[in-house]
């Protein structure tokens, strides 16, 4: 029988790496990680307390190649959660390492940040071997975690979203294979598919929330039937102080507008960051809704759940108790009041309504408080989601956006100016 024979190709790239057919083969018959992760001068890593570890001793772990800086707060953040979940595996006896990748200034910075780290590092002087690895893996960004399998040649086992993993399924991802993901991915669907209020807010050990005054306990079971809101946010947390009263004004104008019907209602429930008994306190004496007791174990199950990586962040669900959308923040700047029920339907209709008000918005603008012309754009001319420069809160959609510095607005906050007072106040 005669068999189809296919061309070879190969070639060496930049970084060293020989590729036969598009798969990284090994360079001089080195292992894939020691030519990774070595050079000709070095064969080891720094452990947290300086010792070399040899690069060899890695081989059969399952890799998380690290690339992060301590100037980057997003960064450090994130050490903080993927060092609970390296030492959760670790003690488990589970095969994975991490390699710290680093980004910082200075070999000061360097030392500083990697005494947060359990795990090894590249050496800080190896620029070579560092830049190497930002080539390699094309790292645009960071933190970024690039997983890497044992005894695994292909590219395509390789996984860029380390980061994104670990937030959103922590231990549970190891080993980080394809046939764990979706197995991870089935669950999650099955476990959002039977979402229902009383299991999303009560436990074995409670059944209520919190009302006004703080010692009135409010049956879970009184919210069925309701579009409800979940309101992840701490006093600590500045943007979500800002947007607080921003909340509780649409809030109150949306119930004043449902007192004319029977069969809808609108409630938010606030679940807490706060750090202490006296903060949370304080900053639900701010608000008129509900709210999950402070401390309680619901808390951190929901952030997972909704994968909750910042706040002030807010999820909004249906009567059914199945989610709407987690970008109830967003569209409460974007439309107020008029986004409740917060259905597709209804966001379809509104961004309808607002590509027809930008046909009558002026092209350009001059802003006050900016020295430059602003011009209209929408995702498809070059914008996108945006942090407003004005109100300091989320938009999409259309904005105002300078073409020289970046700078951007919603066009509900422009102020604007004419070009000759713009040009006098520069």
């Amino acid at each position: 029988m005669r068999k189809d024979v296919k061309e070879t190709t190969s070639f060496k790239d930049e970084d060293g790496f020989v590729s036969v057919n598009g798969v990284a083969a090994d360079l001089n018959s080195r292992s894939r990680i020691s030519s990774l992760l070595g050079s000709t001068h070095r064969d080891f890593l720094l452990s947290p307390t300086g010792q070399q570890v040899e690069v060899s001793e890695l081989k059969d772990k399952v890799i998380g190649l690290y690339f992060s800086a301590n100037w980057y707060p997003p960064c450090r953040n994130f050490t903080q959660v993927l060092g609970g979940v390296y030492e959760n595996l670790k003690s488990s006896g589970a095969a994975f390492e991490v390699v710290f990748v680093s980004s910082d200034e200075d070999s000061d910075a360097f030392e500083n940040y990697r005494s947060s780290m359990p795990w090894l590092a590249i050496p800080f002087s190896d620029l070579e071997t560092k830049k190497s690895l930002n080539r390699r893996f094309e790292i645009e960004g960071i933190p970024c975690l690039v997983i890497l399998q044992p005894n695994d040649n292909k590219d395509e086992a390789t996984l860029h979203d380390g980061v994104e993993l670990i937030y959103r399924y922590g231990v549970s991802a190891f080993p980080f294979t394809k046939v764990r993901l979706e197995e991870l991915e089935k669950e999650e669907r099955e476990k959002h598919e039977t979402q229902t209020l009383p299991n999303l807010l009560t436990n074995r050990n409670r059944d209520f929330l919190m009302g006004h005054p703080s010692a009135k306990q409010v049956p879970v079971s009184s919210l069925i039937g309701k579009t409800i809101g979940l309101f992840f946010s701490a006093q600590w947390c500045l943007p979500g102080v800002k947007f607080t009263p921003k909340l509780v004004s649409i809030y109150q104008k949306i119930k004043q507008t449902l007192d004319d019907y029977a069969n809808e209602d609108f409630e938010i429930v606030f679940v807490s960051s706060d750090r202490d008994r006296l903060s949370f306190d304080s900053y639900f004496g701010t608000m008129p809704w509900l709210a999950v007791p402070f401390g309680d174990p619901t808390i951190k199950i929901l952030a997972k759940h909704f994968d909750v990586r910042g706040i002030p962040y807010l999820v909004i669900l249906g009567p059914d108790g199945k989610t709407l959308t987690k970008q109830g923040r967003n569209l409460i700047n974007l439309y107020q009041e008029n986004a409740y029920p917060f259905t597709e339907a209804k966001m379809v209709l509104l961004e309808k309504q607002m590509e027809e008000e930008a046909k009558s918005l002026p092209r350009s603008e001059y802003h006050a408080g900016h020295r430059h012309e602003l011009t209209l754009v929408s995702e498809g001319t070059g914008g996108g989601p945006f942090i407003c420069c004005d109100c300091d809160e989320q938009g999409s959609g259309w904005a105002y956006q300078c073409l020289e510095c970046g700078y951007e607005v919603h066009p509900k906050c422009m102020r604007v100016v004419d070009r000759l007072r713009s040009s006098l106040e520069r």
